[in-house]
């Protein structure tokens, strides 16, 4: 039976749910009046549930599909403005005992060069990433007790905290690792992590199982109830995300929905983030071969109306993707990128020899400088900002603000003051003269007299050679 605020996996994502869910979209693709109805209450921007979203996702209407585009672009303004938050992986290990099939990771793979960094290769690849102007990291290691323990997280954590390297400083590491104890969860909250990340793969129990057949990630209720047990270990901010392509993604984005809608009911706070990967080659990985992939159009719709329904999360989106359909998704909704990515173990540091270590092939190749110059050419401003989670303004205290459309009046001058730490210390000249330049019309956006007189001074003290001013 579905429910919602079930503590078990297989209620709160109910497979029969799913299918009638599914049913009812089906047999509504062209009704004008149901699909209307849905958009009317979408314009609201407090959100849809999966039925409404999936009936929409459906659509045989071109206008109703073109409708709801729109208000994701509206609804994406509104809660975030043209603020994009740069983020950067840090794969620390692939050594992995899990035999998941689309996974260059899985262990009966022999072609791939197995990399644990120790803390001082770390400590390299935390100032390389300082140099290129990074402030966010996300870390990602393979599942494996014996070389990856928590201990190892930990202490990793603790080393990329420690280290301030010239100007430069990572001050979040939010962290995806495979799903783990509430004891576990409570240590990642005492070494003051930002998001917990763990992606669902699929929703698809069977499907699931058979795509994970050996190994502690096999286990479908225990890794789809991981984000219940973080939350019970004090983790304030969870993000959700399943690999379009693995499954049907009909399936998939409902059981992505119905993930947010429990967590909000039976926790108090939605997803801080919502990732929408799609399956990309890797070593010893041919995604032709999932039968399942998605189009661009649909991808589009995709973020869209998980923009429509879940109007608060922050949506993040990869270099998985090229650049062209990340310009498409800033557009439709999403709020935060990688750039500059590196997807193999050691990959920032140069001085290492290349290996063949990566998790997956990336399509935007393009360097943090590039990027952020791109996303000005775009009229968005790059943000680096990590004020929030350093004044405690996470979990549902962070929620209520994004809901009231409360958190603009600090997000903005924030970003722009982290811009002009990037354009002080890392930027091109041609970014550094162009983002200085917009710095200007980004002032006028801040909504308070009193929060834009100040930020206009700390840029100004950015400049002279001041840093980490934050509301």
């Amino acid at each position: 039976m579905y429910n919602k605020m079930s503590a078990k996996a297989e209620e709160f994502i109910n497979h029969d749910e799913i299918m009638a869910t599914l049913e009812e979209a089906n047999a509504n693709r062209t009704n004008r009046e149901m699909q209307e109805a849905i958009l009317e209450k979408g314009r609201k921007m407090e959100g849809l549930d999966h039925r409404e979203a999936a009936v929409l996702l459906m659509s045989e209407l071109d206008d109703i599909r073109e409708s709801f585009r729109q208000l994701a672009r509206d609804i994406k303004k509104k809660y975030y403005g043209n603020r994009i938050v740069l983020f950067a992986p840090l794969y620390l290990s692939n050594y992995c005992v899990n035999g998941c099939v689309y996974c260059p990771y899985h262990y009966k793979n022999k072609n791939l060069d197995r990399v644990k960094l120790t803390q001082e290769q770390i400590e390299k690849e935390v100032i390389a990433l300082q140099d290129l102007g990074h402030k966010r990291l996300a870390l990602e290691l393979g599942e494996d007790p014996v070389n990856n323990p928590i201990e190892y997280v930990l202490e990793s954590i603790k080393t990329i905290y420690s280290i301030k390297h010239k100007n430069g400083a990572i001050r979040r590491v939010n962290v995806n690792i495979a799903a783990t104890t509430v004891e576990n969860y409570r240590k990642l909250k005492e070494a003051e992590i930002g998001t917990y990340i763990l992606f669902q793969e699929t929703y698809h129990k069977e499907n699931y199982e058979a795509l994970h057949p050996t190994g502690p990630k096999s286990n479908w209720a225990y890794h789809t109830e991981a984000m219940d047990r973080a939350m019970e270990g004090g983790i304030d901010d969870v993000g959700l995300g399943v690999l379009y392509g693995l499954n049907n993604y009909p399936y998939d984005f409902v059981g992505q929905l119905m993930h947010a809608e429990h967590l909000e009911a039976y926790k108090g706070v939605g997803p801080h983030t919502i990732s929408v990967p799609r399956i990309r080659p890797a070593d010893d990985i041919d995604p032709d071969e999932f039968e399942n992939g998605v189009p661009d159009e649909i991808f589009e719709d995709i973020i869209a109306l998980i923009r429509v329904a879940v109007p608060y999360t922050g949506m993040i989106i990869s270099t998985r993707e090229s650049q062209e359909m990340r310009k498409k998704a800033l557009e439709l909704g999403v709020s935060q990128i990688s750039g500059g990515s590196k997807t193999s173990v050691g990959g920032y540091d140069e001085s290492r020899e290349e290996d063949n270590s990566a998790q997956f092939d990336t399509d935007d190749c393009r360097s943090l400088d590039e990027v952020i110059h791109w996303l000005l050419d775009l009229g968005y401003l790059p943000s680096f900002c990590t004020a929030c989670y350093r004044a405690g303004r996470t979990g549902e205290t962070f929620m209520e603000e994004v809901k009231s459309f409360q958190i603009a009046k600090f997000c903005q001058p924030n970003a722009i003051m982290t811009l002009q730490e990037y354009l002080s210390d890392y930027a091109a000249d041609d970014t550094r003269q162009l983002g200085e330049e917009k710095i200007h019309d980004f002032l006028k956006d801040v909504e308070r007299d009193d929060l834009r007189e100040k930020a206009a001074e700390y840029v100004k003290r950015i400049q002279g050679g001041e840093r980490d001013f934050r509301f």
